[in-house]
């Protein structure tokens, strides 16, 4: 009783309550207002209302995936359409955030300009894939490093294992940054290790996503953090108000030690990461490390959000270091996030420039595959051109509706000869590419909307690196044991189901 009880009325649930009836008032309040002030054409009024709000989503930044759901809303059920326009089209950030966002670009400017000569010697070693590297610093000032090691890790207990003895060996300071933190064996040995930094004077900031951990942690965790001595924040801390901006979660996973080495990847603080536990069979993630120069823009990346979110200003430099690693390729770390933030959709573009450009094959890993028009369209004309274009997915599902509408876009992809296979042992959640033997990537990117239009992202991208050829391997002991999926059929009522549900998952 006590466990129904609380979960009845957890944080999430009456949230969730607060946002329904305040969608039901946007529903019902032109009703009373009708029966209030008959003489008033409230139907008139909404009619114009909902065709000023279809020029204004078809003149917006909005994709056209995104537009078509809600211009269909506010034709055939306007006060829907025009409730759920005021949450997705408007997005009103504070003035703080603002104020501070604008504060910590100037930062990323100063920290990481690259001089003609590093361009020179970067053009002279990229050669024909300059251009996909060059993207990322004109559009965010994410530079390349050539005198940074890497280190691949195809599964989350490898990482762990890694990323346990670094923390053990931090002098100055611990940055984490995770979308889902939950108790059990992963969390506690890690916390262990920081408290015992902390004790030892190491600056210790630790950011999770609130949302992303609102059924795992209990609300005061954050507090319970602060008074151990962790600086804590909760990105994005959910309230009960209905607004667009709660789809901007921090879906990157961070960690920077003392400036010399640096983690991403998909792996989550969560035992079933490392496999403590089997929810979903064996789960197959990977995480990349790297030693060097590059962890500066790690460092960038990560005081950039906790900055903004903490609402402090700070000199970023004093968190850099010197440390130089013999490299066998560049190294670029990148972040990514809502247009309205970064000015473009980094991640979707990083994968079209890829997908554009290569020659021979390309594999991709994703948990779950549900792409716009110039994804689907990219991996197509790939494919057609006689690329080998493989893509992983999972057999066993985390999110069945998900799941079925990741299963719905197989069709159109394998009728142009793009190949699918399901990981047969349980659910595959790492997010890896690896192209031509030259360019790998390993980070948080998952192919769906929700990646590439809502989220902050992370990545690291690989050019002739040992760690390139190590993420093929990875994929060609995958390709062992997967399903091939070319015989796969859905029957016409998940086809039905799908073909709607996919027409609003754009917006959420």
């Amino acid at each position: 009783m006590k466990k129904v009880f609380k979960l009845l009325f957890s944080r999430f649930n009456l949230i969730l309550i607060a946002i329904i009836l305040q969608i039901c008032l946007y529903i019902v309040l032109p009703i009373i207002l009708s029966q209030s002030f008959p003489t008033v054409p409230i139907n008139l009024i909404l009619s114009i209302l909902a065709i000023i709000l279809v020029l204004a989503i078809i003149n917006s930044d909005m994709t056209q995936e995104a537009q078509i759901p809600l211009i269909i809303l506010c034709i055939i059920a306007p006060v829907l359409g025009i409730a759920f326009s005021f949450i997705f089209l408007i997005i009103k950030l504070p003035r703080k955030v603002k104020k501070y966002a604008r504060k910590t670009v100037t930062q990323l400017k100063d920290g990481l300009v690259i001089d003609e000569k590093e361009d020179a010697n970067l053009k002279e070693q990229l050669n024909e894939s300059y251009g996909q590297f060059n993207y990322l610093y004109n559009i965010g000032m994410f530079r390349s490093y050539q005198n940074t090691a890497t280190k691949f890790f195809k599964s989350g207990e490898e990482f762990f294992e890694a990323l346990c003895s670094s923390l053990k060996v931090a002098e100055k300071y611990i940055f984490m940054e995770y979308f889902i933190v939950e108790d059990g064996k992963m969390w506690q040995a890690i916390y262990k290790i920081l408290l015992e930094k902390v004790k030892q004077g190491v600056e210790v900031r630790f950011m999770y996503d609130d949302l992303g951990t609102i059924y795992k942690l209990p609300s005061n965790f954050a507090h319970k953090l602060k008074k151990a001595g962790i600086n804590c924040v909760k990105f994005n801390e959910y309230s009960n108000a209905t607004s667009s901006i709660y789809n901007n979660r921090d879906h990157r996973k961070i960690t920077v030690i003392d400036g010399k080495i640096g983690f991403v990847g998909g792996v989550n603080l969560a035992d079933e990461y490392i496999n403590e536990i089997h929810p979903y069979g064996v789960w197959k993630d990977s995480a990349l490390m790297i030693k060097g120069e590059a962890t500066k823009s790690l460092v960038c990346m990560f005081l950039q959000l906790f900055n903004i979110q903490s609402q402090i200003e700070e000199d970023f430099s004093k968190y850099y270091s010197d440390i130089k690693e013999i490299s066998d390729g560049v190294v670029c770390p990148f972040g990514d996030g809502p247009k309205y933030a970064y000015g473009d959709n980094i991640a979707e573009n990083v994968y079209l420039n890829l997908i554009s450009h290569v020659k021979d094959y390309i594999y991709i890993s994703t948990p779950y595959l549900i792409i716009d028009s110039k994804i689907k369209s990219a991996l197509c004309n790939a494919s057609m051109r006689g690329v080998k274009v493989v893509i992983v997915t999972p057999h066993i599902p985390d999110k069945k509706i998900i799941f079925k509408i990741t299963r719905s876009s197989y069709k159109d992809l394998q009728e142009k000869g793009v190949i699918i296979k399901e990981y047969k042992e349980g659910f595959i959640h790492s997010k890896e590419v690896v192209i031509d033997d030259k360019i790998g990537l390993v980070g948080t990117i998952n192919l769906d909307y929700r990646s590439f239009l809502h989220h902050y992202e992370c990545g690291i991208m690989m050019y002739k690196s040992s760690s390139v050829l190590e993420i093929k391997n990875d994929f060609e002991e995958i390709f062992k044991t997967a399903i091939d999926m070319k015989d796969f059929k859905q029957n016409i009522f998940t086809k039905l189901f799908c073909a709607l549900i996919k027409l609003y998952t754009p917006l959420f």
